[in-house]
């Protein structure tokens, strides 16, 4: 919504206000998870704020909203039933949630914090930190993330001073 008009803003918002309860019935009869719910629930509200310029007046808000909202959970539907059936279980591979939350747990606190901050950084950064810690070359990050060997090279001087600072008490 940046970068829009307040008055667009308001409205979208008035309106909105209008037809949470709609958007609430699809999103619950669509997902009993609350953490895929509250997804769809936003892919609802972006889908509806993309459309919202070619909304016609004459339709009631609440009807126009609950069909963009079962179109949005009907595609949410296809794109989570085809990464299920493409998912593996990590026991297959030996690998455990849990054991990944007992490592952290003998980790530091230190260490907790730095990662707590990797986590917070940007998806570029986060990538460019976490590659470094594997020991990957500037080279082959660069590679890897599709940017100069140079440029990789001043991003994590930059995310180094960043983390540095932030982790000073």
């Amino acid at each position: 919504m940046a970068g829009e008009s307040p008055a667009l803003d308001d409205r979208f918002l008035d309106r909105l206000e209008e037809a949470k309860r709609a958007l609430y019935k699809v999103a619950s009869s669509w997902c009993r998870d609350p953490h895929d719910r509250a997804d769809l629930l936003q892919e609802m509200v972006v889908q509806l704020w993309r459309s919202f310029e070619r909304y016609d007046e004459r339709m009631p808000f609440p009807t126009w909203a609950y069909r963009i909202a079962l179109n949005v959970a009907i595609s949410f539907r296809r794109r989570e039933t085809r990464r299920q059936r493409d998912l593996v279980p990590l026991e297959q591979f030996g690998l455990d949630v849990a054991d990944a939350d007992l490592a952290l747990a003998d980790a530091s606190s230190d260490v907790r914090r730095l990662l707590d901050r990797v986590a917070a950084l940007d998806e570029l950064s986060r990538a460019l930190v976490l590659l470094h810690l594997e020991g990957h070359r500037h080279a082959e990050i660069g590679e890897a993330l599709g940017i100069s060997e140079g440029n990789v090279a001043t991003r994590l001087g930059r995310i180094k001073e960043r983390l540095r600072r932030s982790m000073d008490p």
